[in-house]
Formats: structure tokens, sequence, C-alpha cells
């Protein structure tokens, strides 16, 4: 499956919209796909090393992935892969890039790729799967814009 991206421009400073992606005491504030949002193992805040866990409301499957920062670069990027989550996923990993592209304007870019599990339905499961993601993706930032400007 190749890496499927997704943007949006923000009014809002970057800094800003970097924190309150990774503010998991605030997280269901603006965003409508989950359910649930919590750091593990301890962590109070998000950085290189640190699991997180993100539950898809109902609506949507309910279902949980856990996910571990790979990257940490604030204001600008951030990265995840999987360490656990749904049955049909063999791997997932995405990143969240912003960029100033006015004064007072960031471009927010998702970018995601993941596998589908197992390998020989790939061909059925990964499309369903990319469709699902992509608009919830597509919603999720929205959300976030419409919270902050």
């Amino acid at each position: 499956m190749p890496a499927t991206s997704v943007e949006i421009n923000i009014g809002a400073d970057s800094a800003v919209i970097f924190d309150l992606i990774h503010d998991y005491s605030c997280r269901l504030e603006w965003d409508p796909f989950l359910r649930e949002a919590t750091l593990l193992n301890g962590a109070t805040r998000a950085d290189v090393g640190v699991v997180s866990r993100c539950v898809a409301r109902n609506a949507v499957g309910g279902l949980a992935m856990d996910t571990e920062y790979i990257t940490f670069l604030r204001p600008s990027v951030a990265a995840v892969s999987m360490t656990r989550g749904p049955f049909f996923l063999r791997k997932f990993a995405a990143s969240i890039r912003q960029k100033q592209i006015e004064s007072n304007v960031v471009r927010v870019k998702y970018r995601y790729y993941f596998e589908a599990k197992p390998r020989f339905l790939a061909f059925i499961i990964e499309p369903i799967v990319d469709f699902v993601i992509r608009r919830e993706t597509q919603k999720r930032l929205a959300a976030l814009k419409f919270y902050l400007e």
C-alpha cells in the first residue's frame, strides 16, 4: 500500500497547532474520531519513545491502536509507528507535519502508510481501510481547524 496524505491550511501558529495535536489531556475536545486518547507507561507528555493508545469511537468500529513516537520535533513534525493494533493491520505508520505558508497560515499534512493482513486478502482490505482512514483524517483535520480558528 503506498503512502497517502491529507492536508489542510489552518490560520494559527505552528507551535499552537503542534502542541494541541499532541496534548492527550485535551485531545477529545477537538478530535471527533476518538473516544479515548491516553499516553501509556506513566508518560505525561508526547516525545520520542512515548507510547500512546487511541480508541476510535464506536461508529467507526471502536478499534484501539497503540503507537510509539519515533520522531518528535516541535513545532514541525511528529511521527508514530504502530506497536499494537487492529487484527487486520500488519503495519501502520503516520507523520504529521506543519509548514508555515503565510504569516499566520500553516499547512498541516498528515501522511500515513499501512499494510493489511492477511496479505492474500490485502487487495480487498486495503482500499476499504484507506477510504476510511482518509475520510476520517479529513474530518479530524477539519475539526482541528474549526477548533483553532
